[in-house]
């Protein structure tokens, strides 16, 4: 797991330097229900899984439904991540992944030429974007099913119609709150 992420890091010596500060702390990611794993920051930036089972200093909680906006750097599938722990650490750890940009051409480039590593780089990049674009669509659809068909999830305009009934309830019950204190109030005032 961490072989391909340092061979990035290496290339991108700025986010080393980000990370560096960052020595001997453990992150813990989560993608629930899928996986979690936990990595190691060591002294010059780069990441190692963590074979001991120490607490982590932050976790990253990503849903699913998240990661192809995340794969494709999308801004707003950042705001999804739920941090625990350690919350620079975990800043620096998403402004890390935000900015890497591997550049698989350059690397392929060394070993193929320009043209045939050119001409591989676009059809992963093609392939990558059509496989990104099937898992937001299943997961789009997966969740219009279980709001529509099996609705285990609620609208937000049912949640929110069910709060302004709710607090509406609530008004008419101090009202009639009221009244009845008024009646009992007007009845003892007759009874003296």
């Amino acid at each position: 797991m961490t072989s391909p992420l340092n061979y990035i890091l290496r290339n991108e010596s700025w986010a080393c330097k980000r990370l560096q500060p960052h020595e001997g702390k453990t992150v813990c990611i989560r993608i629930p229900p899928l996986t979690h794993f936990k990595m190691i920051v060591l002294a010059n930036g780069e990441l190692q899984n963590n074979p001991e089972n120490l607490e982590a200093d932050t976790t990253l909680s990503i849903l699913p439904a998240i990661l192809p906006g995340l794969i494709m750097h999308d801004e707003s599938a950042y705001s999804g991540i739920n941090i625990s722990g350690d919350v620079l650490f975990a800043e620096d750890l998403i402004t890390v992944s935000k900015y890497l940009k591997p550049n698989f051409e350059q690397a392929l480039s060394k070993t193929l030429g320009d043209i045939t590593a050119h001409r591989i780089t676009r059809a992963g990049e093609n392939f990558f974007q059509w496989h990104t674009g099937l898992i937001k669509n299943f997961s789009d659809a997966l969740g219009e099913y279980w709001q529509e068909e099996r609705p285990i999830i609620a609208k937000s305009n049912a949640i929110k119609d069910f709060s302004l009934k709710i607090n509406e309830l609530k008004h008419d019950v101090n009202q009639l709150e009221h009244r009845i204190n008024q009646i009992f109030l007007k009845s003892a005032l007759n009874n003296r």
